[in-house]
């Protein structure tokens, strides 16, 4: 049933919606020159890339997972592959730059280890939304701007290089922006705080036919009791909790699309049929999901 799905563009997706045409592989640097007044994309989406955007001017009603941000000039936000995005009303004309890119052109960048750790900021259980200063605006902009122009005409001496330096020394200023408007976060992340990264990812692409605990935890090679404990720890719920927030998270998104029936719904979340999906439902969102779509 591919019409429930949520759809999923590509890096040339966003190109084409933009008007624009290929940079280099797996790298697109967009330097916004003239103000959007219409959403590329007027329904929920997901990507299969990063990406970082900074809104020069204007102002934009946007929901990441449902979560509704109204972004105004200097604010920046950075999005992870499977983020549900949906441009929901640009409010005033929007100047825009940004950078999107896949994981392997961040592996084939020679990316090391230590940088992977300093761009943990991209594995937050929420979109951290970053309100920049005027020279922080200046900065990233600038930088952008560069990566846009090493993008676009590739040096024949040391091109290669001189792109992945320009993408790093971006990536390094946006973590240093995001360090200083989070002190708290560490520098380095944890065992613990990676198992939880891994065990989203595992979730991520998983929760639809997997709704088991057990499943989880024998992929990670630990116990049930082990996994949740950590996981608790961590993200302040348990394995079972954070399965049934995916699920929901999920059947809501798909509620907001008028044209699919519950039942469609139901089957595309692999439940065994339209009533124990009603069941599930209505536990965690005290309504049910017809109630809860008219109230939407």
């Amino acid at each position: 049933m591919n019409k429930t799905n949520i759809k999923k563009h590509s890096i040339n997706d966003l190109l084409e919606a933009l008007g624009d045409v290929p940079q280099s592989d797996g790298l697109y640097v967009y330097v916004g020159k003239e103000g959007i007044t219409h959403r590329p994309f007027p329904y929920p989406f997901r990507s299969d890339n990063y990406s970082v955007f900074l809104l020069v001017s204007g102002s934009i009603k946007i929901q990441f997972n449902l979560i509704t941000y109204n972004l105004q000039a200097g604010d920046m936000v950075l999005v992870s592959p499977h983020t549900v995005t949906h441009m929901q009303e640009i409010e005033e004309e929007i100047v825009m730059a940004g950078v999107s890119f896949t994981l392997n052109f961040a592996i084939n960048s020679n990316v090391t280890k230590n940088e992977m750790d300093t761009f943990d900021f991209f594995a937050s259980k929420t979109v951290p939304h970053l309100k920049l200063n005027k020279e922080e605006i200046n900065s990233i902009s600038n930088l952008i701007e560069l990566l846009h122009k090493n993008n676009t005409r590739i040096n024949p001496f040391y091109g290669r290089e001189i792109l992945t330096h320009s993408f790093n020394l971006l990536m390094y200023e946006i973590a240093v922006i995001y360090r200083t408007n989070n002190a708290e976060v560490k520098a380095k992340i944890t065992r613990k705080e990676e198992l939880t990264i891994i065990f989203f990812k595992l979730l991520e692409e998983n929760f639809k036919k997997e709704k088991r605990v057990q499943f989880y935890s024998d992929a990670l090679f630990m116990t049930a009791g082990h996994l949740s404990k950590t996981l608790k720890e961590v993200s302040g719920q348990t394995t079972g909790e954070l399965i049934d927030a995916a699920i929901i998270m999920e059947a809501r998104i798909l509620l907001s699309n008028p044209s699919l029936s519950i039942a469609q719904i139901a089957e595309e979340l692999n439940f065994s049929d339209q009533s124990f999906f009603g069941k599930f439902f209505k536990k965690h969102m005290k309504l049910s999901p017809s109630d809860y779509r008219k109230q939407e």
